[in-house]
């Protein structure tokens, strides 16, 4: 059993935005920047935790996303489970055909790992984001204490028109020569 980069940085940007989202909605660029996580795989591990109803989105200028439930009421397992990382110790996936398909029966150690896949959704059940940003505060990690300040968006600038005495058909053009 492995957790993979898809869990660990699912865990790190949802804590990132529990810890900031008391400035208003997180953008996924500004998480990107301070956890060194590509954009666009923020961008696919977000849909997956906006479909799970862990996170809500806003658009447009001041957008970005914040917690859809309190940050005690958030597990690390609901945060893992939502970006579908595996958590299965056993080498059937739980399936008990140890041996391979096609040959029943369990290996020697299934129980072993079975019971070890328990344990760990128990313990990362047992932990939620408001915990994981108690600790991080404790370690001296800083926030931001102003919110982000975005530039609005101006409006184009308005140019007029310039009159233009040239011909716009060929009729024009026969008739300004004549």
């Amino acid at each position: 059993m492995r957790l993979t980069t898809k869990g660990r940085f699912a865990v790190t940007a949802m804590i990132d935005v529990a810890m900031r989202q008391h400035l208003g909605p997180v953008t996924l660029a500004s998480i990107s920047q301070r956890q060194h996580i590509s954009l666009s795989y923020l961008e696919q591990l977000f849909g997956k935790l906006r479909r799970h109803e862990l996170v809500e989105s806003v658009r447009g200028p001041g957008g970005g996303y914040s917690l859809a439930r309190r940050p005690e009421d958030i597990s690390i397992a609901d945060v893992i489970i939502a970006v579908d990382e595996p958590l299965d110790a056993t080498q059937c996936g739980g399936k008990a055909n140890c041996q391979g398909d096609g040959i029943a029966g369990r290996c020697m150690t299934h129980d072993l790992w079975a019971a070890l896949n328990t344990r760990m959704v128990e313990f990362l059940d047992s932990v939620n984001l408001k915990t994981m940003v108690e600790q991080n505060l404790a370690q001296g990690v800083s926030i931001e204490q102003t919110a982000v300040i975005r530039k609005p968006v101006s409006p184009m600038p308005s140019v007029k028109p310039a009159k233009v005495r040239a011909p716009n058909s060929v009729f024009n053009l026969a008739q300004n020569l004549a």
